[in-house]
């Protein structure tokens, strides 16, 4: 019996008595106890207080004494559940065991040759995991331009780390990744997905469209579900249960790309489409509710209840994604045949390290032989026909007072504070600093202690409107 296998069974304990699955603390204590770890270094993993620990840790342990007929302790937590395997292995013959108050299902029985707990490691290691995966609408594994380094732009590898870190490790159940256009949020989040898929009961990737209701897309969710669970139990009639509680049965992974078609265009960032705003009260629900999945959020923009938590003590995270290094951007270069060019250096940093950017004005030198690369010398700023369009697709969605702030910032040579904005412009003191956190939140603007300024290929956009 393996690791997995025990805290499933310790949850349909806790789930019998409480009607409440195991929360993420309630789970780190009975790891942490397989694993002979101290209350004191789960605390110091789970980032709470010792205390909390043991008050968390007392109550299972009555919960697991109550319905398994025994005293458990931390002391003999393992030896129980050992017990307990011996008790399902002798009724291996049943359709179902029964345990105290508890039926388990067959799918939790094994054979004699299967290791103890002492071995759970080798069980693991050989174990067939069934995972379902529908990644019908995830795009194709394109280039993974990364070179960690010092630069102060972007490591890939270095952010695909963190966002393993949050969802195998610390477990949260929200995590938005974000950023301009062309930046590779989706790239990132492909190639994250290829790499912890196997970690997961239930894998889907969903690209959300301007038609995508919210019944429609828990339809989706919920019909995924309960087919892949028939197929694992054909003679099992169930009815299919509400979202939530596969998200609590099951380890499940759901990305979301695109999620900036839930909002509105013409106001600020994350203002949800009328017919649409019950997406906020799934996502909560998602938040607040114990259950042990995880969304993955991709856009321009995110829901502003995700974007305001920063908060590590929640189960949400952010990621911004900034630009490639300058090695990686020489990657993308060199892949043009530009690899000789003088200032490819000076190239990356004006586009920021953006890839789509980088690729784009890659493609235009390359078309006209090169002959433009003469252009780079003098700070110019090219904006290829197809950038253009990509960003006006972005610019489209700004409020009005979003429009007069660009405006403002695109016509000053240096970054400007939030004083001589407002004696520059005509914008409410009351409103500026909303709609500069809107420019922030769909990333169009930069800020560095108190000033603002804009990306300089968007101000050159801007310029040219």
């Amino acid at each position: 019996m393996n690791l997995k296998e025990v805290l499933k069974i310790a949850d349909e304990i806790v789930f019998s008595k409480t009607g409440q699955h195991l929360d993420d603390l309630q789970e780190a204590v009975l790891r942490g106890t397989l694993q002979r770890e101290t209350y004191k270094q789960i605390a110091k993993d789970f980032g709470c207080s010792e205390s909390r620990v043991r008050d968390v840790g007392a109550k299972l342990w009555q919960i697991l004494s109550e319905e398994l007929g025994e005293d458990v302790s931390k002391s003999n937590f393992r030896a129980a559940i050992e017990r307990l395997q011996f008790s399902l292995f002798s009724n291996v013959v049943q359709d179902h065991v029964r345990v105290g108050k508890i039926n388990f299902c067959g799918e939790s029985r094994h054979s004699p040759d299967l290791p103890n707990l002492h071995n759970e490691e080798t069980s693991n290691s050989k174990q067939t995991k069934t995972s379902h995966q529908d990644l019908s609408e995830m795009p194709e594994l394109g280039a993974f331009y990364d070179s960690p380094s010092g630069d102060s732009y972007a490591s890939r590898t270095r952010e695909l780390e963190t966002l393993k870190t949050w969802i195998l490790e610390q477990r949260c159940r929200l995590i938005s990744l974000t950023g301009i256009s062309g930046i590779g949020k989706t790239t990132l989040a492909v190639q994250l997905v290829q790499q912890i898929k196997d970690e997961f009961d239930y894998v889907i990737w969903c690209s959300l469209d301007a038609s995508y209701t919210i019944d429609e897309f828990q339809h989706k969710l919920i019909q995924f579900f309960s087919q892949s669970e028939k197929q694992d139990s054909p003679a099992t009639k169930q009815k299919p249960l509400p979202l939530i509680k596969y998200l609590q049965k099951h380890r499940c992974l759901v990305v979301l790309d695109d999620v900036h078609n839930l909002f509105c265009s013409g106001e600020l960032a994350g203002k949800y489409k009328p017919g649409y705003e019950d997406y906020r009260s799934l996502f909560k629900q998602i938040e607040k509710l114990s259950h042990q999945s995880c969304f993955l959020l991709i856009g321009w923009e995110q829901p502003r209840e995700v974007t305001q938590v920063k908060s590590q003590n929640t189960p949400i995270r952010t990621l911004k994604l900034t630009g490639l290094d300058i090695a990686a951007g020489r990657e993308i270069l060199r892949n043009y045949g530009l690899e000789e060019i003088e200032s490819y250096s000076a190239l990356i940093h004006r586009y920021q390290g953006n890839p789509l950017w980088l690729k784009s004005v890659a493609s235009l030198i390359l078309e006209l032989g090169g002959c433009v690369t003469e252009l780079l010398t003098d700070d110019i700023i090219l904006l290829p026909e197809d950038l253009k369009d990509v960003l006006q697709q972005q610019c489209d969605r700004l409020s009005e007072i979003e429009k007069q702030v660009m405006s403002l910032l695109a016509r000053e040579s240096d970054a400007i504070n939030l004083a001589k904005l407002l004696e520059n412009s005509i914008i409410p003191s009351s409103d500026l600093p909303n709609a500069l956190q809107s420019l922030s939140r769909r990333c169009l603007i930069e800020q560095q202690a108190n000033f603002y300024t804009l990306l300089p290929v968007v101000k050159q956009y801007i310029k040219g409107l």
